[in-house]
């Protein structure tokens, strides 16, 4: 029987967040913080890490190019829910009440939202797959590579053999707004004014699905073959773990919560443009699982709200003070610093003082930690021994 602690930890602290997820818009206009934006932001870059999570976490599969996959669910919605392609007028339960006198190609964001998925997923096996025999190095230069290759492609897709599919620099404008499924009449405009609660509790539910099939997963047959994967790739395949399935469902899965981020961005900001999808974003996400803890559910999410809530929220705020004590004290330096600017070095530096003092991340997976101090006590045996 579990005892009143660990219930508590299993279900109460759920519920609690869930609870305070659900009524943060009305605690957001109480204390007028104005930070519906910022927030819903941030809960993508949480699909976006425990995207990774699967990869990284569980499987141990070291990935660089995971913003590959974000960039192909964006455009899935840029394709499919735009005027882009004008030579064609189509639309499939579209929420648009002039969607079908439009050119272009209008889809209902709830059925590309799953098109998005299937698609990142699709690709996730491609580029999976020649990766199956690398590990270490080798793999993290293979994923870099397709990870590259996916944003350039979006940069230079404006011209193949003649064709527009991309757009290019430009990238893609006006993308439809989602509506509201069963509301036949106006349920789009809920998503087209400036208020934020529709775009957040959309991307809430998004968010509460990628856990509950993230928990799922992990304590799935499969969760557990990606673990003994992770922890010794040689015993998993003796002792019966078919290698080349298991890291195509990691690769798979993992791809598809980038495809659904990427799908609701692109529809929330109208917009698409290949500069989004640099390999910056893929160091960030990697950052948010390494900083909360590899294979911890909780510690992922914990790292992409402080990495990304830093960088969108925190530092802006923070150049907003300097730059009024700048004025206040007469100080030109402290007037026109752009703090900002230096997000990547404060985030090396936090990286670097968190792999000194705590590796296994601010909420660790418990296997991983184990693993971690079997380590060190390895390496000191070993001293040890050669001191001996």
């Amino acid at each position: 029987m579990a005892s009143p602690g660990a219930s508590l930890k299993r279900f109460g602290l759920p519920a609690g967040l869930i609870l305070l997820a659900l009524l943060f818009p009305f605690i957001n206009e109480v204390l007028g913080a104005n930070l519906m934006f910022p927030v819903i932001v941030v809960a993508v870059y949480v699909m976006l890490a425990l995207g990774l999570n699967i990869v990284v976490g569980f499987a141990g599969l070291l990935d660089l190019g995971f913003v590959a996959f974000y960039a192909l669910g964006a455009y899935v919605v840029g394709w499919f829910a735009s005027t882009h392609f004008s030579g064609v007028n189509f639309s499939f339960l579209s929420a648009l009440p002039t969607s079908g006198s439009l050119p272009g190609i209008h889809v209902s964001f709830w059925v590309l939202l799953l098109a998005a998925g299937a698609f990142a997923a699709f690709w996730g096996v491609i580029i999976g797959a020649p990766t199956l025999r690398l590990r270490g190095d080798y793999l993290a230069i293979v994923t870099l590579g397709f990870g590259e290759i996916i944003p350039r492609f979006f940069v230079n897709g404006d011209d193949i053999f003649g064709y527009n599919l991309t757009n290019g620099t430009v990238g893609i404008k006006g993308i439809d707004s989602p509506g509201i499924p069963f509301v036949p009449s106006r349920g789009w405009q809920q998503f087209g004014t400036l208020d934020l609660n529709p775009w957040y509790y959309t991307i809430l539910v998004l968010v509460l699905v990628t856990v509950f099939v993230n928990i799922r997963l992990r304590d799935s047959r499969l969760g557990r073959a990606w673990i003994a994967v992770r922890e010794d790739e040689t015993a998993a395949a003796a002792m019966g773990v078919n290698l080349v399935t298991t890291k195509l469902w990691a690769y798979a899965l993992g791809a598809t919560f980038g495809g659904f981020a990427g799908a609701f961005y692109g529809a929330f900001i109208k917009s698409i443009f290949p500069t989004s999808f640099s390999f910056n974003v893929s160091v960030l996400i990697l950052c948010m699982v390494v900083l909360g803890g590899m294979g911890n559910i909780y510690g992922v999410i914990l790292g992409a709200i402080i990495l990304q809530g830093t960088n969108f929220y925190l530092l802006p705020q923070i150049n907003i003070w300097v730059h009024d004590i700048g004025t206040a004290l007469s100080s030109p330096f402290l007037a026109n610093v752009d703090i900002p600017k230096y997000n990547y070095f404060l985030f090396g530096a936090i990286l670097v003082a968190m792999m000194l003092l705590r590796p296994e991340g601010i909420i660790p997976n418990r296997q991983r930690q184990e693993e971690l101090r079997e380590g060190d006590e390895d390496d000191s045996a070993t001293e040890i021994t050669g001191a001996t």
